[in-house]
């Protein structure tokens, strides 16, 4: 965390106001293409993340907050952007947790127009939202950025805006998400007719690829959808992608019969550990780490 805070503070200083995104020789670059300037939320979100973590009242709080409040403000007029398909990312990084900070009505309502905007592409012959490439285009993408549709239609009872989050992620699941859980960067449908044509990609090796930051964000969006809509079928779809994560506070796992050490952590080095018959799992980091020592010393081995 301190190293992140370290980085940030001096991107503002060594370029202030600068949203990064590219670098070139090894300094932030704003000469390449920005496509829709997606991810201009996410600088500021680092800044509500350090403020949040931040001890109340102190002088590291105060700054994070008006660096924040800084760098979020200029993001407002984007609630209208028809142009952007990333309106989740822009608002759910900055507003949204400016708002849980401090309860103003007038930031929750940037997020409603956002969710509103972000609803105006939606097609309804096809039942999805268009990414910015063409109306007959459909992205991965969007699953990150549907869930604001969904906030909207739950801050206002909007039954519409809900119904058009839900399509649009049944839509997806269909056309995108293969029976194997890999997914589709991208479907192409018949604008006319609403009819989907086939898969296809703007970022991946051909259309029946599977993009691995798609996939990720196919399991954290119907899983998160899955929370807006309570149907079983979105939460169902994000496991089909069979990704498995360790952490956030784990310390990796070995298997020392196989010879086996995932982890970024000295303490699990598997030439350093003893062999045994004994498995052990837990979520504590430093618990774990305790017991290796403790095990260790007394000439105690895992086997897993």
């Amino acid at each position: 965390m301190r190293f992140a805070q370290q980085q940030v503070r001096r991107t503002i200083e060594q370029s202030p106001d600068l949203y990064p995104m590219y670098t070139e020789n090894g300094q932030w670059s704003q000469s390449r293409e920005r496509w829709t300037n997606w991810c201009s939320g996410f600088f500021p979100g680092l800044m509500w993340i350090f403020r949040k973590r931040a001890e109340e009242g102190s002088a590291e709080a105060k700054f994070w907050e008006e660096q924040a409040i800084r760098y979020s403000k200029p993001l407002e007029k984007r609630k209208n952007d028809r142009e952007s398909q990333d309106l989740g990312f822009l608002m759910f990084s900055t507003y949204y947790r400016w708002y849980r900070l401090t309860h103003d009505p007038r930031l929750n309502d940037v997020l409603i127009e956002a969710g509103r905007t972000l609803a105006l592409r939606y097609r309804e012959n096809g039942q999805y939202l268009s990414s910015f490439v063409s109306d007959e285009s459909l992205f991965i993408d969007l699953m990150m950025n549907v869930g604001i549709i969904f906030y909207a239609a739950r801050e206002t009872g909007d039954k519409r805006l809900r119904e058009i989050a839900f399509r649009h992620c049944e839509t997806t699941r269909r056309v995108l998400v293969r029976g194997d859980g890999s997914s589709a960067h991208e479907g192409i449908f018949d604008s006319t007719t609403g009819e989907f044509l086939h898969q296809s990609t703007q970022q991946v090796f051909r259309g029946d690829s599977c993009w691995s930051r798609g996939l990720a964000w196919a399991i954290y969006g119907f899983s998160i959808c899955d929370d807006y809509s309570r149907d079983p079928r979105l939460l169902a779809t994000a496991r089909a992608g069979g990704m498995r994560l360790l952490g956030p506070n784990s310390m990796g796992i070995i298997n020392l019969p196989a010879r086996i050490a995932c982890s970024v952590n000295a303490a699990l080095e598997a030439e350093d550990l003893l062999p045994g018959r004994w498995s052990v799992v837990s979520q504590s980091g430093s618990i774990m780490g305790t017991l290796l020592s403790r095990a260790a010393a007394r000439g105690f081995g895992f086997a897993k």
